[in-house]
C-alpha cells in the first residue's frame, strides 16, 4: 500500500472510515461481519482507522477496541470528541450533542480510551467546533491531553481555514478532516491550501459521495428508514433527479479509465495532492477490496479534466446537509 504523511505518522494512502458499521446508514452490521472487514483492511495494508465517540454513541470505538486491540502496534488510531451522545432529558435516551468545553473533551477522551482498550489515541479530532467556546480553549484541552500522553496528535473536523490557523497557533494540528469528493468541493475554497502551507494532512471523508459515485442502486426507496441520506438535500426531490443525470457519463469515464466507479472517485482525490488521504467506509469485504484498488489507478490529465467539468459545485444541486447541520459546521461555502 502506498503511504502518505499524517503528522508524525506514515499511513496508508487510503484509510478506513468506521462510521458505517453502526451509525448513519441503517441498522448496525453484526460483530462478525465488522470483524471480517476490519481484519481484511489491516491485512490489506490499511494503517489508518478512523472512528468517533458519536458513531453508535460509542459502539464504533467499542468495536475497534475488541477487534484490533491485539494488533494495536500495526496501525494509526484516530477518534473524535466534541460531538457525542448525551442523556439530555434524563430518560436514558442518548441524543447528539456538540460540546467543546475542556472538561467534556477530557471526559470523552477517558471514555474513549476505555472503549478502544488502548493507553493512547494517535490522532484525536475535535469533531465539531462548538461555536459557543473559543476554538483556542477546546484545542488547549486537547493540548493538555497530548502533554498527559493520552493522545499523540490533534485534528480538527469541518472547520474553515481561518479557524485552522487559530487552532494551529495554540498547538500544531496534524490533520483536518472534511467531506471532499467530486461533488463536494468546499475544501478547494481555502482549506486545502491552508493545510498545504501549514503541513497539515487533509483527510477526506465521504470520498465516494455517500455512495452516489459507486455506481450501485440509485433507488432511495431501498434505503433503510434510518439512513441519513433520506434527509440530505442532494438526495431529495428535484435535486436528486438532476444529480442522477450526471451518473451515466461518469460511469462511462470509469469504463474508459479501466476502473470501477468507486476507484475513479478515490483515484481523483489521490491525484489532487499528496497531502490528501481519503477514508471511505464500508461494511462489505468486496467493496473494501475495490476501494483499495484505487491506489493503482493512474489518471491522465484528459480524464481529470473530464471529471472536473462533469461533477463540481456548479453541476451538483442541493446543499450537503439540512439547515441545522449546515449551521453547525464552520467550513467555507460556495
Amino acid at each position: 500500500m502506498q503511504q502518505r504523511q499524517l503528522g508524525p505518522f506514515s499511513v496508508s494512502a487510503i484509510g478506513l472510515g468506521c462510521m458505517n458499521f453502526c451509525h448513519a446508514y441503517g441498522e448496525p452490521v453484526s460483530f462478525e461481519q465488522a470483524q471480517r472487514v476490519l481484519l481484511l483492511a489491516l491485512d490489506s495494508g490499511v494503517t489508518l482507522f478512523d472512528t468517533a465517540a458519536l458513531y453508535g454513541f460509542g459502539a464504533s470505538e467499542t468495536l475497534l477496541g475488541k477487534v484490533l486491540k491485539s494488533h494495536r502496534s500495526r496501525f494509526t488510531l484516530a477518534s473524535k470528541c466534541g460531538m457525542q451522545g448525551e442523556d439530555v432529558a434524563g430518560d436514558g435516551k442518548l441524543v447528539r450533542v456538540i460540546d467543546g468545553r475542556p472538561a467534556t473533551i477530557k471526559a470523552t477522551c477517558e471514555a474513549a480510551l476505555r472503549r478502544l482498550q488502548t493507553d493512547v489515541i494517535d490522532l484525536y479530532y475535535l469533531h465539531r467546533w462548538d461555536k459557543r467556546i473559543p476554538v483556542e480553549e477546546s484545542v488547549g484541552a486537547l493540548a493538555d491531553l497530548v502533554r498527559e500522553g493520552k493522545i499523540r496528535s490533534i485534528g480538527l473536523s469541518e472547520v474553515s481555514a481561518a479557524t485552522l490557523r487559530r487552532a494551529n497557533a495554540v498547538h500544531p494540528i496534524a490533520a483536518l478532516q472534511t467531506e471532499y469528493s467530486l461533488w463536494t468541493r468546499n475544501p478547494e475554497i481555502a482549506v486545502l491550501e491552508a493545510c498545504r502551507e501549514l503541513g497539515v494532512a487533509f483527510v477526506a471523508f465521504s470520498p465516494v459521495a455517500r455512495g452516489f459515485l459507486c455506481g450501485g442502486s440509485t433507488d432511495l426507496n431501498r434505503l433503510h428508514l434510518k439512513d441519513i441520506r433520506r434527509a440530505m438535500p442532494r438526495f431529495m426531490g428535484e435535486s436528486y433527479t438532476a444529480n442522477l443525470k450526471l451518473l451515466p457519463r461518469y460511469l462511462e469515464i470509469a469504463r474508459e479509465a479501466g476502473c470501477s466507479p468507486a476507484q475513479l472517485a478515490l483515484a481523483w482525490l489521490l491525484h489532487r495532492a499528496d497531502h490528501i488521504i481519503p477514508i471511505p467506509g464500508t461494511t462489505s469485504e468486496a467493496h473494501l477490496k475495490d476501494d483499495l484498488g484505487a491506489v493503482d489507478v493512474v489518471l491522465n490529465d484528459a480524464t481529470v479534466a473530464q471529471l472536473d467539468a462533469l461533477i463540481n459545485q456548479n453541476t451538483v444541486l442541493g446543499t450537503r446537509y439540512g439547515a441545522k447541520s449546515e449551521s453547525e459546521v464552520d467550513t467555507e461555502q460556495f
